[in-house]
Parts: structure tokens; sequence; C-alpha cells
């Protein structure tokens, strides 16, 4: 008996690693939207996924670092175009010159994000057809139920 079920638990092992999903890419309002199995992943998560795969992995990294640049340099944009406006609505003596800056920090920005978002969808490509040359395509198991004179088995044939 235990036998029986430790063959059954090997083979579902043996076919959930080997049936990797692919991911999948959303536009969605203010950028993409990445999900693998209906679960959405973030940046990190796709830098996890892809380690296996050398090329996906590589340019996945190289997309986060423009991904983060982007992010600092849209942000600290943000807050120097904000700063200004608040204390024009404030009444204050606002400072217009840091607008302009954050204005032209969000403009660098822009290109930077687009990269990122380009090289994503690159290393979600190459993972993607990694996954169809490799294992889901190679192993097709046969299950059988055996009976003889020693009793009942399972059999998993590829």
């Amino acid at each position: 008996m235990k036998k029986i079920i430790l063959s059954l638990i090997f083979a579902i092992a043996t076919i959930t690693i080997s049936n990797a999903q692919k991911i999948e890419v959303e536009k969605v309002f203010g950028g993409y939207k990445y999900t693998q199995n209906g679960n959405r992943m973030t940046m990190r998560d796709l830098v996890n996924t892809m380690k296996p795969d050398i090329n996906a992995s590589s340019l996945i990294k190289k997309a986060q670092t423009n991904n983060t640049i982007a992010t600092v340099l849209g942000g600290a944009g943000g807050v120097l175009i904000g700063v200004p406006l608040g204390q024009s609505l404030g009444g204050g003596d606002a400072n217009w010159t840091l607008a302009g800056i954050g204005a032209g920090l969000i403009i660098v920005a822009i290109p930077i994000s687009s990269s990122a978002n380009k090289k994503t969808k690159k290393a979600i490509e190459l993972y993607n057809s990694s996954l169809n040359s490799t294992s889901s395509y190679e192993f097709n198991p046969e299950f059988k139920l055996i009976a003889n004179e020693k009793g009942i088995g399972f059999s998993m044939n590829f």
C-alpha cells in the first residue's frame, strides 16, 4: 500500500513540475499586468520564476533595473511638481523652477519605463517559448493500473 501511495505522489509531482505554466501579459491602464495560473505577478515574482532560463533571467533583471530607475525618477519628478503646486494653491510663493525640473525628470523616466516594458515582454516571450520546446511536449507519461499474482499496482511509462 505504501508503494502505491508513493508511486502516485511521485507521478503527480513529476507531472506538476514538468508542466510549468506560461506567463500571460495583459495591457491595462498605466502599464501591463502579468499573470501565471490566474495569479498576478510582480516584477520580483517574474525574476524568481525566470531564474532557470538564463536568457530570460538576464533580460528580466535588466528590465527590473530600468523599472526601478524609472519609478524613482518619476516619483521624484512628481514630488518636485507637487511641492510648487501645493505652495501656489496654499497662497504662498511657488518655486516654479522645481516644477520644471520635476517635469524634466518625468520626461526622462518615460522612455526608460518603455524600455523596461519592452524588455519584460521579450523576457516573457523567451521564457514561454522555452516551456514549449522542452517539458510539455517531451514528457508524455502513460499510466496503467496493473494486477497480477502479487497484488494490484500502479505503472507509469514514459
